[in-house]
């Protein structure tokens, strides 16, 4: 990739935009081509894969930023995305990371961190900025590989465990056979490596499942 990196911003809160796309006007590093307000808008913009970077809004209107942070590893693996968010909780930045982020930023960091940050990603490093960067420092490889992925169907099945019904509930309210739930159930024990419900529920809780 050769300066100045073609960058796109994902956020839904105009005064963040704006101000990004302000901050980087007049820098040799970036260049922001295009900023959108919704996953949505993003996924159907037809130049996407020729952007170098995308500043990506953790929480969307109509998408979650960790969903997709991996649909557009997945479409367009070479671009480097790089979280903001104003929250630093633990399990978010794990699974951003998880999903193929590069990095993450607190929403308040200085334009020079925007800046460091995009340049040591681009260079093939994890950036931080400094808050999140005393996070990661406690964060072993051990607890980046622990983060499962779920299927859709398996988050449906865990939010109705988390409301306390039963296997016959489940199956009745998605229309699932009582063997179907049995073996999605069984496969989130064995994906969270955990012996019954209520460890279950509380790894999901501890991971932002």
């Amino acid at each position: 990739m050769t300066k100045p990196y073609k960058t796109i911003i994902v956020d839904d809160h105009p005064i963040i935009a704006e101000g990004l796309q302000m901050l980087f006007s007049k820098s040799d590093d970036v260049e922001i081509v295009r900023s959108f307000n919704t996953g949505e808008a993003l996924l159907n913009y037809k130049h996407l894969g020729k952007a170098d970077v995308v500043l990506l809004d953790v929480f969307l209107p109509d998408i979650n930023g960790i969903d997709l942070c991996l649909k557009i590893k997945k479409n367009h693996p070479k671009i480097i995305v790089l979280a903001m968010s104003s929250q630093s909780e633990r399990s978010i930045i794990l699974q951003m990371i998880k999903n193929g982020a590069h990095g993450y930023l607190l929403k308040n960091a200085s334009l020079e961190e925007f800046k460091s940050c995009i340049n040591k990603a681009v260079s093939g490093e994890m950036a931080f900025s400094s808050e999140i960067e005393a996070i990661v420092e406690k964060t072993s490889i051990y607890d980046l590989k622990s983060v499962p992925r779920l299927t859709q169907r398996e988050k449906e099945i865990l939010k109705l465990v988390s409301e306390g019904k039963s296997t016959q509930e489940i199956s009745d309210i998605l229309f699932l056979s009582y063997l179907t739930v049995q073996t999605h159930r069984r496969n989130l024990l064995n994906k969270c490596e955990v012996r019954n419900v209520v460890e279950l529920l509380k790894f999901a809780k501890e991971n932002g499942l």
